[in-house]
């Protein structure tokens, strides 16, 4: 009777969860596209709850979402657009907080073409150099912001290339297309190192700040869904999946 009586508790808990279980489509900044395919299951384990993902740059969905795309949340790879869209009426008020801060990182599948000083970028180049576009994504206006500090962006200039975001330019560099590439730590860092190639870290006094929050946009106002993935994104469970992708707090 006792064991019957467990399995029915079980049961019963199982079916509360399922019931309760609710969708929400977020729109998340390219450079968080590894680290949130493990948060995303680990929300749906914890909560019932399922995150409906897509990913893009920051700009375009700022775009997107002016024109009415139906997402519920939007984790940006900036401060400034979830700001904006909260001005705009856009983004749910009070609910807008920095949920990381980024690193960017000049990477070459190749393991021996960078340096750990970035002194490469101080010789004559050679070959392609990959960025985000920096008019839509963050990380591409911040590898612009630390070529000019180095004082190096008129001389590779001719030699960038540019994709719509932050995993496009990785794409370049990952197939060979662009030997180095500007990308964000967390798309060759796992586990707390350097998972392939060679990288330098770029040091953050060379650009501004990557703070990258999240808001509730007004699709996603009365979702539950949408409030459990925001309250996730703050628990020791999220943050030691960002840390372990680079991100900072």
């Amino acid at each position: 009777m006792t064991m019957l009586r467990s399995a029915g508790v079980a049961l019963l808990a199982m079916w509360a969860l399922s019931a309760a279980a609710g969708q929400v489509r977020v729109a998340v900044a390219a450079n968080m596209a590894a680290p949130m395919q493990k948060i995303a299951g680990d929300f749906a384990r914890a909560t019932g709850h399922e995150a409906s993902i897509a990913l893009g740059s920051t700009g375009k969905f700022h775009v997107q979402i002016r024109s009415g795309a139906p997402f519920e949340v939007l984790l940006a790879a900036d401060d400034e657009t979830p700001a904006r869209l909260e001005r705009e009426g856009l983004g749910v008020p009070g609910t807008r907080f920095t949920y990381a801060t980024g690193r960017l990182v000049l990477w070459s599948a190749d393991p021996a073409a960078v340096d750990p000083q970035g002194q490469v970028l101080s010789r004559p180049p050679a070959g392609k150099l990959a960025i985000a576009d920096p008019k839509l994504a963050p990380y591409g206006a911040a590898a612009v912001q630390a070529m000019t500090r180095l004082g190096v962006l008129q001389a590779w200039q001719p030699n960038i290339v540019q994709g719509e975001n932050i995993g496009q330019a990785f794409q370049f560099a990952a197939t060979g297309a662009a030997p180095l590439a500007f990308v964000a730590l967390a798309q060759v860092m796992a586990d707390g190192r350097i998972a392939k190639g060679s990288a330098w870290i770029v040091p953050a006094r060379l650009h501004s700040p990557l703070r990258q929050d999240a808001i509730v946009l007004k699709p996603g106002q009365a979702n539950p869904a949408a409030a459990a993935l925001m309250n996730y994104l703050k628990s020791d469970a999220a943050r030691a999946t960002l840390r372990g992708y680079g991100y900072e707090f």
